[in-house]
């Protein structure tokens, strides 16, 4: 059985305050984009998951675990990861995989437990791609207002020189005072919600874009790199180290350098 695991791209992401648990509070859009990894589950002798080029935990086998602990589905199965979302590029890639994983596990074992009750206690991101689409994600991202689809527009993916952790991009952006007090975030959140089906070039921000700069200043080239190929718009995805540019027109045509970019 074969799956898809969508990338997701953050169309906006507003800091807000630490939360007792050590996570921080989110207005973030989430945005399933073309990009995607590639699954593929059979029946195996003992429990595996292979993705070439990604050593040590992967949250698709914390899928696995979470899903017999839900179920009781016991025969044992491998989950091979055909791997094209960066690592640890700010995409969510390991979040589209282990959901990709529980979408597989049902349709496989023939149970139907709460996926998204399970999603919610992989990590924060895994909940959005359980059933991928546009969504307008609070809390710590596990909040989910499904959002209409907007038109097609193009999206040019620049990944990072190496991976980069989203632990230390957040506790950097607490060094540098980037978290919104709780009533500036809210008024993030009225702003994009009357923003209506899409967001205008000012409110595609992402507050964490100033730390994973000031931890892997080699992004600033691949912000430049994207304007100078003619993306209407350029901005950090989720905690970096991807940069993404984004194309009003779906086909994406690099133009000229000197071209003024909104």
């Amino acid at each position: 059985m074969n799956e898809r695991a969508p990338a997701k791209i953050n169309v906006c992401l507003f800091l807000g305050p630490q939360r007792p648990d050590g996570r921080h509070e989110l207005v973030t859009i989430f945005q399933p984009i073309a990009l995607s990894d590639e699954l593929t589950l059979e029946a195996a002798e003992r429990d595996e998951v292979a993705c070439d080029g990604v050593e040590g935990r992967n949250l698709a086998a914390d899928a696995v675990a979470a899903f017999r602990a839900e179920t009781g589905f016991a025969e044992p199965v491998r989950i091979t990861i055909h791997k094209r979302i960066p690592v640890a590029g700010g995409m969510a890639g390991g979040s589209a995989d282990a959901a990709a994983t529980l979408r597989l596990l049902s349709r496989y074992s023939g149970f139907e437990p709460d996926l998204l009750a399970i999603a919610e206690r992989l990590g924060a991101d895994v909940p959005g791609q359980v059933a991928p689409a546009r969504y307008l994600a609070t809390g710590v991202g596990e909040q989910l207002e499904p959002l209409a689809p907007v038109e097609p527009y193009g999206v040019l993916v620049l990944p990072g020189p190496e991976p980069l952790s989203t632990a230390a991009v957040f506790a950097r952006a607490a060094e540098l005072g980037l978290r919104r007090s709780s009533e500036d975030l809210a008024e993030r959140l009225a702003a994009v919600r009357a923003a209506g089906l899409d967001l205008p070039d000012e409110l595609c921000v992402n507050d964490l874009e100033p730390a994973a700069l000031d931890l892997m200043p080699e992004i600033g080239d691949r912000l430049d790199q994207a304007r100078a190929a003619g993306a209407d718009h350029v901005l950090l995805s989720g905690s970096g180290p991807t940069v993404l540019g984004l194309f009003r027109d779906p086909r994406i045509r690099t133009r000229p350098p000197t071209v003024t970019t909104l």
